[in-house]
């Protein structure tokens, strides 16, 4: 080997790390912005109603994400735009505000990050029973460990009632639509780009989010105390950071890192609300720890790819629903 070949070989190796290192980046910020989502909910809802902050998430995501689907609009064919307004309801809008409701009813951040792991059990429920799609044996495992972890969960959190459960249900019920929706985009708007779906859905919530805000007397708020302002803040940093950044950076992992690694969000996004819940004073036992890992083995034998098809999963369209 010349020197020449020798040289190429050292740039192609730092290279490769280069690449590794921006992947791993991306993927610990997508964890920290999915994961601290619980938290800014948490905050945010000791001056707004639990209305007024969804509202106001999915509002500031799209207005941010507006000029870009200016331009992403013209290229997409005009018989989906009521598939992709399906999109931005069942993917965004109703679960912003049923995580906003149960977290108003004080259902721990903690608790909620858990709950929100189970998305992709769902999404391949849904995918077996609505989509009859053919499923193998260890993805249905994994469902049924995903199951098992949730029921431990429940029985292990302290000051369980009736009412914690009703209202967590609501998370339940979120990330159902989460698995209607993933399933609706891969079946149905399979040909558009994912991130013009991401942009132009969310656009689209602008208008009913608006009315919501009007509705709800936000504009009549007392904004010049410091707290209704720091609500509003976190708020709206949940939508710009946790819905259309974060869309944003996780388009941006699958085109460099594949689905796959892209996926493993998932299980950050949980330790990192986790993490918040502790420094916020929220009780974490070692019982509910060990639960929230039957939950992740659950949703890895759920995603974990054949051998020989390593390059696909059925998470490659997860995106602006983690948050």
């Amino acid at each position: 080997m010349n020197l020449h070949d020798l040289t190429h070989d050292n740039h192609d190796r730092l290279k490769m790390k280069i690449d590794k290192l921006i992947n791993w980046l991306l993927f610990l910020s997508l964890c920290i912005i999915w994961g601290s989502s619980f938290i800014l909910m948490k905050h945010s809802k000791e001056q707004l109603s639990a209305y007024q902050l969804a509202a106001l998430r999915i509002f500031s995501a799209g207005i941010v994400l507006f000029p870009f689907a200016v331009i992403h609009f013209r290229k997409i064919d005009q018989n989906k735009i009521l598939l992709l307004i399906l999109a931005g309801v069942t993917g965004n809008l109703l679960p912003a505000f049923l995580f906003a409701s149960a977290i108003a009813k004080n259902i721990d951040s903690s608790l909620a990050s858990i709950l929100n792991s189970l998305t992709p059990l769902f999404v391949v429920v849904i995918a077996i029973v609505f989509f009859r799609d053919r499923i193998k044996t260890q993805k249905i495992l994994g469902v049924l460990t995903g199951f098992t972890g949730l029921a431990l969960l429940f029985l292990s959190w302290k000051g369980i009632s009736f009412e914690n459960f009703k209202y967590a249900l609501l998370i339940l019920l979120a990330t159902i639509l989460y698995g209607i929706n993933i399933n609706t985009v891969a079946h149905f708007l399979k040909g558009i780009n994912p991130l013009h779906v991401a942009t132009v859905s969310l656009s689209f919530m602008i208008i009913p989010t608006a009315w919501v805000l009007w509705r709800e007397n936000f504009f009549a708020l007392q904004f010049s105390q410091t707290g209704v302002r720091w609500a509003v803040g976190e708020a709206t940093i949940l939508g710009i950071a946790g819905s259309a950044v974060a869309t944003a950076i996780f388009y941006v992992l699958i085109n460099r890192a594949g689905g796959l690694f892209a996926s493993l969000v998932t299980y950050g996004v949980p330790v990192v609300g986790i993490f918040w819940g502790i420094m916020d004073g929220e009780k974490i036992t070692i019982t509910q720890i060990g639960c929230l890992l039957v939950i992740l083995y659950g949703v890895y034998l759920v995603n974990r790819p054949d051998k020989k098809m390593l390059p696909e999963m059925p998470l490659t369209e997860f995106a602006d629903e983690c948050a």
